[in-house]
């Protein structure tokens, strides 16, 4: 991998990652371009104890361009887009358009490939792995920002999830603070350890479901499951077997291995509801250990968390959405339509052949 970094005409930062050592990167945005002004800011619910960012300048960003004016694929001739160059393998560049920024943290866009039609389900096992290697890079990147406590690497495909551009990407959060989701799952794995007398909650549960009917797929490095007690009609969490708290922790051995698991993986979720139906909209979100302290969560080292990712779908079968209404936007509280292990089978029969 190839990294070259480099800026915006508005100054901000973009970051090329490519396949080959010998790939020269010097294009310039020709763009005419001022500062990038934001107004995000983190509040904190006093009754709840979780934090909202209010950042009203998105309500101007950019809202499904047709294909020709779409800001994420590369330039070419007089049509200038967000990356300079005329094509790439893959690009990180800060947002412009961000949910955090300054001292609240830093939001980055990741384009996986410069084919506007394409997904990430279309990458070669290669594309794949790099993209794997631009994550981790930005993580670590990230990890170092003075004003960022948690590094979330995530996409969300489709319309029905909310994406306004169509150009296969995804984004990078860094979080000034340990995120609510995070921190419930640090105070289980706390209570677990004391519980137990030192027991690790994360491979418990993996150990449970290796020995389950859950398994999705299970390679020598990973494994795929849908949880017990899923909260989304299709929802697989994939693991790798060594227990390591962020990406940065894989050893090379994992990372080979990733991409043939991770799209097939993806291409089972296109094929759930038939071939008839769009492609399946879904969010996919890598679970990382904070890089701030973990005083609060008493007993827990870093080490203790387990990297992994959620994979899940908001389709609850062909043509029907699911609807987060009163019981769980109004109180948290999930009602799943799909028995989870139906979830597991239904994903297993739609293996590739």
């Amino acid at each position: 991998m190839k990294k070259t970094s480099t800026r915006l005409a508005d100054g901000r930062e973009l970051v090329y990652y490519d396949l080959r050592d010998d790939t020269v990167r010097d294009a310039v945005d020709r763009r005419p371009l001022e500062r990038t002004v934001t107004t995000s800011e983190v509040r904190r619910d006093p009754l709840l104890g979780d934090s909202v960012a209010i950042a009203s300048h998105r309500q101007g960003r950019t809202y499904h361009p047709p294909a020709d004016q779409c800001p994420l694929c590369p330039s070419d001739g007089e049509r200038l887009s967000e990356i300079p160059d005329s094509a790439y393998d893959v690009v990180v560049f800060e947002n412009r358009f961000p949910s955090l920024a300054g001292d609240s943290g830093r939001c980055e866009v990741v384009c996986f490939t410069s084919d506007h039609d394409a997904s990430f389900a279309d990458l070669s096992e290669e594309q794949a792995r790099l993209v794997l290697d631009a994550w981790t890079d930005r993580t670590s990147e990230l990890s170092h920002l003075a004003s960022v406590e948690q590094v979330f690497c995530f996409e969300n495909r489709g319309a029905e999830i909310g994406v306004t551009l169509g150009h296969p990407h995804g984004q990078i959060y860094a979080y000034p603070f340990t995120t609510p989701r995070t921190a419930l799952m640090l105070r289980s794995l706390a209570a677990h350890k004391d519980a137990t007398g030192g027991e690790n909650l994360f491979d418990a549960v993996l150990d449970e479901e290796l020995a389950g009917e859950r398994i999705v797929l299970e390679s020598e490095e990973w494994v795929a499951f849908v949880p017990y007690a899923a909260h989304w009609p299709y929802e697989v969490h994939l693991y790798p077997k060594r227990r390591v708290p962020d990406l940065l922790g894989l050893d090379e051995a994992a990372r080979t291995e990733f991409p043939k698991v991770y799209l097939e993986l993806l291409r089972r979720f296109d094929r759930i509801f038939g071939e008839t139906e769009p492609p399946t909209p879904y969010i996919a979100a890598w679970h990382q250990a904070p890089f701030g302290q973990l005083e609060e969560f008493e007993g827990v080292q870093r080490d203790d968390f387990a990297l992994h990712l959620e994979l899940f779908t908001i389709r609850r079968t062909s043509g029907k959405l699911k609807f987060l209404a009163g019981s769980e936007s109004g109180m948290n509280v999930f009602i799943n339509d799909v028995p989870p292990e139906r979830a597991a089978e239904r994903l297993r029969e739609v293996a590739s052949s």
